[in-house]
């Protein structure tokens, strides 16, 4: 939060945050979890509900300078990334309704 106002008050003041999409995750790891619940606690729905897993062909891509859509779109990673595209999307098309 603190990266985020030094940029609103030195480079861009009418900066929002559209939402939080947390990455990296994994559900077998209890920080994680701590991790997703204090973000839901603090920023309530700005936060995504789409979680990126830890998955080994996200980390493999860049290597093969590939971006993993490309790489294995079939993956969990490259899945959760097409779930958060759509959510992503929906959301926008809710602001823009809203508007």
């Amino acid at each position: 939060m603190k990266t985020i106002e030094r940029i609103k008050v030195s480079l861009n003041p009418d900066l929002k945050i559209r939402g939080i999409l947390l990455t990296m995750y994994d559900k077998r790891n209890k920080l994680s979890s701590q991790v997703e619940k204090e973000a839901r606690d603090y920023f309530n729905e700005k936060v995504y509900s789409t979680v990126i897993p830890r998955n080994v062909r996200l980390s493999e891509a860049p290597s093969h300078g590939m971006p993993v859509l490309i790489y294995d779109k079939s993956c969990i990673g490259s899945k959760s990334y097409f779930s958060f595209t759509d959510e992503f999307i929906n959301q926008e098309s809710t602001i823009g309704s809203a508007a």
